[in-house]
């Protein structure tokens, strides 16, 4: 099997670990969206805008490190048991810390209820001690054990929300008995606090099932090899931080700017945009420990070069197939008309997630060559646009004034990464087919939306009409590989 095949067959493997639980909670904003408000459902998504917050800090950048030190560095047992003594530390910490200050800090992040924050708290220290067991699965090349956790948790979220959500409320109409203790509290508790507790089930069960992978290592902690991780890391973190501003800042100001059912409503479409994200994420999970495990082969550049070049393709049709049937996707996902009022941002967001994975794709030039300022600095840079943008045209044109402030970020940083990347570890990119394929699918996208609106037939045509165009263009390379 060749090189490219064997990451491919791994990044199908992990594009489930990332699809499938995504998809799954694609398919619960249509629960979520029936038995909540829309003002609720900005609440909802406020809680996890905090949580992304949260684990962007307190995971240092150590599991973007831990793959650089754990292919380099020979006492690969160390690597492990230092990463997860660190972030077991800094959980402990943080959970310390927000659960003697719940009061403070439910005010301060805007929590309507201080169980809301206590939650997420255990969410977060959950998630963040499982950081190193996932990423030691990615490294060792076991994607079907990641696969298997990653499944199993978003099964358990599911059928909690299901059960929270739909049946007990479904029993308690047509008197099928319950528990004393669960239709008591039911009727008086907020039906958005118990997404956050299947959130929380869901992340127990997942922990204690990944927790004894690290008894194997116990629990050597070596000082040096951590401050080394953490002067790789740390600009990373930042950088986290401000990719979580780009994706979230957004949510946060809308609420100021025109109201908490404004914001749901924008949130919940935002969501369409997500067919994108998951194919980002699919791609990402494979691709980070293969590029960094590649790094010595003689052809690494030009397979680098390759993969970018394939992963637009596949990114494109995706944008184009999204947007195509955006009413029907909407439909199904969405259910409540209400919602639609802000289906305009779906291409732009889909265009920005594109921009993000290439990105993605280029900034292995600062994590191979240990110069991850780099990516801190983009990072920023994408941060400051996004903020301005916002600030000064969310009044103007309400949440259309995100959608276009995330495309600029993601569009900018793309821009600066790949000029500064060829100055410093220069990859044949074929830059001018990449911005082909993103401009010719763009704009038929953009003509199925606005002038062939719910015509599935012409919009169906554009599709064919454009694989039909890659399949030409590519031809020789598809023969290429269609021999291997």
């Amino acid at each position: 099997m060749s090189t490219l095949q064997r990451f491919f067959k791994d990044t199908i493997i992990y594009g489930i670990a990332a699809v499938l639980p995504r998809a799954i909670n694609i398919l619960l904003t249509r629960l979520h969206t029936e038995k909540l408000q829309s003002d609720k459902f900005a609440e909802n998504t406020w809680y996890f805008v905090f949580a992304a917050y949260f684990i962007a800090f307190l995971t240092l950048g150590l599991e973007t490190a831990f793959f650089r030190f754990f292919s380099k560095e020979k006492e690969k047992g160390k690597i492990v048991s230092t990463s997860f003594i660190t972030l077991l530390f800094s959980t402990t910490v943080f959970l310390s810390v927000l659960l003697f200050f719940n009061p403070f800090f439910t005010s301060l992040l805007g929590f309507d209820n201080p169980i809301h924050l206590k939650i997420l708290t255990f969410v977060t220290a959950l998630d963040l001690l499982v950081v190193i067991p996932y990423a030691y699965l990615r490294v060792t090349n076991k994607p079907l054990k990641f696969t298997f956790y990653k499944v199993t948790n978003i099964i358990i979220y599911a059928i909690f929300n299901l059960f929270f959500l739909w049946f007990v409320p479904y029993a308690i109409e047509n008197h099928i008995s319950l528990p004393s203790i669960i239709t008591e509290t039911y009727t008086n508790t907020p039906k958005v606090v118990y997404i956050f507790i299947a959130n929380l089930i869901a992340s127990l069960v997942t922990f204690l099932m990944l927790l004894p992978s690290m008894f194997k290592f116990g629990f050597e902690f070596d000082k040096k090899i951590l401050q080394k991780m953490l002067v790789y890391g740390l600009p990373i973190m930042i950088g986290s931080l401000a990719y979580v501003t780009n994706e979230n800042l957004d949510k946060l100001l809308l609420v100021g700017e025109i109201g908490k059912e404004q914001m749901g409503i924008y949130a919940a479409c935002y969501k369409l945009g997500v067919f994108m994200v998951l194919y980002v994420m699919a791609f990402r999970l494979g691709a980070e420990p293969f590029f960094f495990n590649h790094a010595d082969k003689a052809n690494a550049k030009e397979t680098y070069a390759k993969i970018l070049t394939w992963f637009t393709i596949v990114g494109s049709i995706f944008m184009l197939i999204v947007v195509a049937y955006i009413h029907l996707f909407a439909g199904i996902l969405l259910g409540k008309p209400e919602y639609y009022q802000a289906l305009s941002i779906v291409p732009i967001i889909l265009l920005a997630n594109l921009l993000l994975g290439i990105y993605n794709n280029l900034s292995i030039w600062y994590k191979l060559t240990d110069k991850t300022k780099y990516g801190m600095y983009f990072s920023i840079f994408g941060a400051v646009l996004t903020i301005i943008f916002n600030v000064i045209f969310i009044p103007k044109i309400g949440f259309m004034a995100s959608a276009w402030a995330t495309l600029i970020a993601y569009g900018s940083m793309t821009l600066i990464s790949y000029l500064y990347g060829q100055k410093h570890y220069k990859v044949p990119y074929n830059i001018r087919k990449v911005l082909l394929y993103i401009l010719v699918s763009f704009g038929l996208s953009i003509l199925s939306f606005y002038q062939f609106e719910k015509n599935y037939y012409i919009s169906t045509l554009f599709i064919i009409l454009y694989i039909s165009f890659i399949l030409f263009n590519e031809r020789n390379e598809l023969k290429t590989i269609l021999k291997k």
